[in-house]
């Protein structure tokens, strides 16, 4: 007995996923802590508090690209180290998110930060009202980020999984 092959069915074809069609948007988000308890952040118009964040252009290491995103300290910002990478797939392109600490600044210098987008206030807030008052997210990657920065670990997370937690030498 011989089989059959209806011709006019189409066979299925595999779907490829929706990833990478478009090259990965890549950002950094800083942290800058202000003595040992508060927090800079800006406030947006309308009040939404931001974690600050900026793009990291081609060819720019995110510690630059950091540098970039708060200004208004005569030597830059004391960039302490790079606590974690999160990578989220988006529908057509992946983002791809460094988390940079800076060292502890001084109330005085915290004030004198300007944010990119200069319509935002900066604020230095208590770590815990600064947490509090951040989108559920940006809550999350804040504390990610802090726990990496006190263990003294570099966290990888992808679409929202823990992938690995390097320890990072002092």
């Amino acid at each position: 007995m011989t089989s059959v092959v209806d011709p006019c069915v189409p066979k299925p074809q595999p779907r490829t996923p929706y990833e990478n069609w478009r090259s990965p948007i890549i950002v950094v988000s800083v942290l800058a802590p202000v003595g040992a308890t508060g927090l800079v952040l800006p406030c947006m118009p309308g009040g939404a508090m931001v974690i600050p964040t900026g793009t990291v252009e081609a060819g720019q290491s995110p510690e630059e690209a950091a540098q970039t995103v708060l200004t208004g300290l005569p030597n830059g910002l004391p960039i302490r180290r790079r606590v974690a990478v999160s990578q989220v797939q988006m529908r057509r392109r992946k983002v791809i998110t460094h988390l940079i600490v800076t060292a502890s600044l001084a109330v005085q210098e915290a004030n004198s930060l300007v944010y990119r987008d200069v319509r935002a206030e900066v604020r230095v807030l208590p770590t815990d009202h600064a947490v509090a008052a951040l989108p559920e997210k940006a809550r999350a990657r804040v504390l990610l980020g802090l726990q990496a920065l006190a263990i003294g670990a570099m966290v990888y997370v992808r679409d929202g999984e823990f992938q690995r937690i390097d320890s990072v030498p002092n």
